[in-house]
């Protein structure tokens, strides 16, 4: 091996240092977008949320878990419903914070009439996880609460990977959602494929509604619905847990295309919310429905240079409302809604 000579040491040093540079101006890019979006684009304060008109979607702070009510014209709905209490089986891994009392009160508070009673036009599950399926047996079990329909796909233990039909409580909160709707007379929907639903101003369309495949097992994240909002020009995506296995994600970014708010899938954490759905949706703002520590940097660096989205977490913000107008784009923020 030949002795490097000056040159080609001052070339070697040349290169490190463009490295070094290149790296440098993208960490410092990523913090002064990332800083900005939240502080210069934050949402305003709410002293008295239930004052501001239009139609609204009511991001609770539930912890790391999705709850999620849909407002229009004085209309209700609810995508998902918190993580809850419940530990059927006494795993030490499941003996978790629930929340769903939190959710009740907060229905009841925000959809009440003069009685004090609440009717919600429907609820969707997006898949057999407890934190988005947990609260929904108590909230359906309600006597002040009157949910007419309720829409999720087929659970499949057979289906799901065994470690976490061994570990998790999937098929409990799961059976429990289908027993409570079953005894408040709530029609069941599990017939998915070419489903849209409207509510008040808005169009909603599910994605990823296939069941899980025969002889297959996946996690039931695989499984997860997306739910897209209309109204008018508008569009948020609810990507629940959709993540990249099988192509899922880059799928739903391309038949749903140019979106202006995502409630980003899985809480912020990996196997979610890659480069190619980001390219095909570009979202305006993302919400995570999650503690802002517990977001992956990676899912951040992604919405930042990527999309160049304001980004925002309910636990941040204790809970998010996003106000959508009259005008195809235009969409107001709230927080601090509990």
């Amino acid at each position: 091996m030949s002795k490097l000579t000056k040159k080609h040491i001052k070339i070697i040093i040349c290169c490190v240092v463009i490295v070094v540079l290149t790296i440098t101006a993208v960490f410092v890019s990523y913090g002064i977008i990332y800083s900005v979006r939240r502080n210069d684009e934050a949402p305003v304060e709410a002293a008295s949320y239930t004052g501001v008109s239009g139609d609204k979607i009511h991001f609770l702070n539930t912890g790391s878990s999705d709850a999620i009510l849909l407002e229009s014209e004085g209309k209700f709905a609810m995508v998902d419903c918190g993580e809850d209490s419940d530990n059927p089986r006494g795993l030490p891994e499941l003996d978790l914070e629930g929340y769903e009392n939190k959710i009740v009160e907060y229905v009841k508070k925000t959809a009440g009439d003069e009685n004090g009673k609440v009717t919600l036009e429907f609820v969707i599950g997006t898949h057999a996880h407890s934190d988005h399926l947990g609260g929904f047996d108590t909230l359906i079990s309600d006597p002040d609460i009157t949910v007419k329909e309720a829409y999720l796909k087929r659970y499949y233990e057979d289906r799901i990977a065994i470690n976490e039909v061994e570990e998790w409580d999937n098929r409990e909160v799961y059976s429990q959602m289908i027993s409570a709707a079953n005894k408040r007379g709530v029609t069941i929907c599990q017939d998915l494929d070419g489903v849209t639903l409207a509510l008040g101003n808005y169009t909603l369309t599910l994605y990823n509604t296939a069941e899980a495949t025969e002889g297959k097992r996946v996690g039931e994240n695989d499984n997860s619905l997306a739910v897209l909002v209309e109204k008018g020009g508008t569009k948020a995506l609810l990507a629940g847990d959709v993540n990249i296995n099988g192509g899922v994600e880059k799928s739903i970014g391309k038949q749903v295309g140019k979106i202006d708010l995502l409630k980003v899938g899985h809480h912020g954490y990996g196997w979610s919310t890659r480069s190619a759905f980001l390219s095909s949706t570009s979202p305006e703002i993302a919400i995570f429905t999650n503690k802002p520590e517990w977001v992956t940097f990676p899912v951040k660096f992604r919405l930042a240079m990527n999309s160049r989205s304001a980004m925002f977490s309910t636990g941040e913000c204790n809970g998010i409302i996003a106000v959508l107008g009259d005008e195809a784009g235009e969409i107001t923020l709230l927080k601090n809604i509990h």
